[in-house]
Order: structure tokens, then sequence, then C-alpha cells
């Protein structure tokens, strides 16, 4: 009986190591101009040379002191990524129902060719500012999709 149950632990141990799988990440954004008269800009941005976050990263030792000083917000700028233009969500006549479904249409291309590529669509976040009113004319909403696959 004790033999049975430490050949259990053992294959157990093997299944769960097995199943111990390693992910890498990628994050494509929408950005979705809800500017009235169809002014805005809109995207999908997805950026194609990976940045170490630890490179930018300074801890603080006392709840104050921080090294942030000596990370530079330039060096942080990626200059490789791709944007595939999207329509706004108004035009002149107001809301653009057509252009909507033009953005899903392409936005499910992009999802679809990187399910292709291995990816799994792992979450989606989403935001909005929005036009505030009379003079304000600005807006955005922004979509996050989170994809994973399995490290090779």
């Amino acid at each position: 009986m004790k033999k049975l149950l430490l050949l259990f632990i053992v294959a157990c141990g093997l299944f769960i190591d097995a199943n111990a799988q390693s992910y890498e990440y990628k994050v494509i954004t929408t950005v979705e101009s809800i500017v009235p008269m169809g002014i805005g800009r809109s995207r999908i941005i997805e950026e194609k040379s990976p940045i170490d976050a630890n490179a930018f990263t300074t801890e603080r030792t006392d709840g104050k002191k921080s090294k942030q000083k000596d990370v530079k917000r330039s060096d942080a700028k990626v200059s490789l990524f791709a944007e595939t233009k999207l329509l706004n969500f108004y035009s002149i006549a107001g809301i653009n129902f057509q252009n909507i479904a033009s953005n899903d249409a392409l936005i499910s291309s992009k999802i679809n060719s990187l399910i292709e590529q291995g990816y799994e669509l792992a979450f989606v976040t989403s935001g909005v500012e929005s036009d505030s009113g009379k003079g304000d004319g600005k807006g955005i909403f922004i979509t996050r999709f989170i994809f994973k696959k399995l490290k090779q």
C-alpha cells in the first residue's frame, strides 16, 4: 500500500511538472476617436520591438528616495510598431454605424490573425474619455486586447 501511495505521489508530481507552462503575452491596443465631425484619428496599435520593463523600474528605499530621475522617458519609447487605420465613430452627420461595423471587421481580422499565429485571447479591458460637452470636442475609446501563447 505504501509503494502504491508513493507511486501515486510521484506520478502526480510528474503530471504537475508536465502541465506547468510558461506563456508569452502580447498587447494590442485600439484607439477609436469619438471626436465630432470625424476629425480624430483611430488606430490599432501593435508593438514590434519588445522592451524590458526592468530597465525602467526603480525601488524606493524608505518610501521617499527614488532613482526615477535616472530613468529617461525617451528611452522607454519604442520606435518600431504597426498601426492599422480604423475609421472614426463620428462623421459630419454624427455617429456613423457603418464606420463601427467596419472597425469591428478590421479588429476581428487582427484577432483572427493573432489566433492563427498561436495566440489565445486572454483578457480585454477598455476605457473611454468622452466629449464633455460644448467646446470640448475631444474623446477616445480605447481597448486593450491581451493575448497569450505558450513559450517555445
